[in-house]
């Protein structure tokens, strides 16, 4: 039986169960988007799909509305695939089980992806309503933004018509977003390989329990990065145990995603291990205190582990002063948005290989001088360290515009519906309306969506009144878009 069966809209709540059905993970969206386009062949619909698997479906006006511009609604099929250290689920091969108390839906120790396949399901269910009144609809769907919106990148929209965008991909209902960051992935290479360890005790840390989150969403928050605290530990136990040498040092899986845990093997001589032991017990505290707020469930362990190479005293040394040194976090914020980051940076993931430890940065920026600013900071660091530093996946931000007649038509809808004023705000995460807007001159964009908390970790979760309202307002929206 559906799960998610007798909650409304119907076949807003059909469609996104069908879809979290199949795996579709970035990278692997090939299954979801043959599902989609499965959809439109049912619905007689014209469609494109593309080999990045980006698909794109036309629907016709509906009677009355043939003279009236086309509307483009845009999605991505793609998630964050994150789960509980105790799920056996295999992401790239299964579905989600979901989970629904009537109020929320979430998925048993996974990640939803309500980011973004609500949207995807909403624009399913507009696609197979015959009797809603709407210009020509031209729907897209894209892949891979999680990772950087190669979908995006890829898509050719030289056969999209329309000049307006309605983005739903936004995660608080009645905020309507009209301006984003624009990003850059930086990975980096410390080199330094690994030597014989013979007659060291090795020891296991582990870093876990912080919340974790979206890099964009909740970098304001003061969350802590396990990823960089680690190096922060480790640099500190260095002090203490000055013969200590790196072996591993890893965490995170997403350059987007707030790192909540990392693992680190360490090496030291049998007189240190002590020290060793005694500087963990204490620092326990220090995290304790320091994030009470934001990460109450914190924890440090230290436990004995075999190692039988690391990295030399030297090595170890000039790795763990260049992470002390980076920067983790929000770097500036907005005077033009109060309360909005206009730049940040998040350590996403990390981990040493045989030439030395790889570590992967998301940066972000509403102003493209501090974005590059960000990098040169970075580089600059790891450079002096003796390291490397090589770009991926930047994409531009996208500008607040001071008119905009979607946005004034979304508005107006919204004060109708609701009785209350919709916010205009700007976001530090990434959307994909800043491509769109360089590859279609002259479009008019706005993201709205319904609530979703906690999105890229597995407390992901999407409020069923919300998605009905979002839904009702898109259906208005187009209604009015003659």
């Amino acid at each position: 039986m559906s799960v998610l069966s007798g909650l409304e809209p119907a076949d807003v709540f059909r469609y996104f169960e069908q879809l979290c059905a199949v795996p579709h993970g970035s990278g692997n969206t090939r299954q979801i988007s043959d599902l989609c386009a499965g959809f439109a062949r049912q619905l007689g619909l014209k469609y494109r799909q593309d080999g990045a698997n980006n698909l794109v479906i036309w629907k016709p006006a509906s009677l009355g509305y043939e003279g009236a511009q086309p509307v483009i609604l845009q999605g991505h099929m793609d998630m964050v695939c994150a789960k509980t250290e105790t799920c056996a689920k295999d992401m790239a091969a299964e579905g989600l089980d979901l989970m629904t108390d009537g109020e929320w839906v979430w998925a048993r120790e996974t990640t939803l992806g309500g980011d973004n396949c609500i949207a995807v399901a909403m624009i399913l269910a507009i696609l197979v309503d015959p009797e809603l009144p709407h210009p020509p609809i031209e729907a897209v769907f894209t892949t891979d933004e999680e990772t950087g919106m190669g979908g995006a990148f890829a898509l050719d929209c030289s056969d999209l018509k329309g000049k307006k965008l309605l983005n739903l991909d936004s995660e608080e209902e009645g905020v309507f977003t009209a301006s984003c960051a624009g990003g850059v992935r930086l990975d980096c290479l410390l080199p330094g390989g690994r030597e014989d360890a013979a007659g060291l005790t090795g020891y296991e840390l582990v870093i876990e329990g912080l919340q974790g989150g979206h890099s964009g969403a909740d970098i304001h928050k003061g969350r802590g990065s396990a990823n960089q605290l680690m190096g922060r530990v480790l640099y500190s136990a260095m002090e203490r145990c000055p013969g200590l040498r790196l072996a591993d040092i890893r965490g995170g899986r997403f350059d987007n995603v707030i790192c909540s845990q990392n693992r680190a093997l360490v090496a030291v001589p049998g007189e240190q291990a002590g020290a060793l032991e005694e500087f963990v017990r204490a620092f326990v505290g220090v995290l304790k205190n320091e994030y009470a707020a934001s990460d109450a469930g914190i924890a440090l362990s230290c436990r004995r582990a075999e190692v039988p190479r690391a990295m030399s005293v030297q090595t170890t040394g000039h790795i763990l002063h260049t992470l002390l040194a980076l920067p983790q976090g929000v770097q500036a914020m907005s005077m033009d948005f109060p309360g909005l980051v206009q730049t940040s940076l998040n350590l996403g993931v990390m981990g040493v290989e045989e030439d030395g430890l790889h570590a992967s940065f998301s940066v972000r920026s509403c102003i493209a001088s501090q974005k590059a600013m960000m990098v040169q900071r970075v580089r600059s660091i790891v450079e002096y360290a003796g390291g490397s530093v090589a770009e991926r996946s930047g994409y531009p931000g996208w500008q607040f515009a001071k008119h905009s007649n979607l946005r004034d038509v979304a508005v107006e809808a919204y004060r109708e519906i609701s009785g209350e004023e919709a916010e205009i705000a700007a976001t530090h995460g990434g959307l994909e309306c800043g491509l769109f807007l360089e590859k279609i001159p002259g479009l008019d964009a706005l993201s709205i969506g319904p609530e979703l908390h906690d999105v890229h970790s597995v407390r992901e979760r999407l409020s069923v009144p919300s998605t009905q309202r979002t839904y009702r307002l898109v259906r208005e929206i187009l209604r009015r878009s003659r």
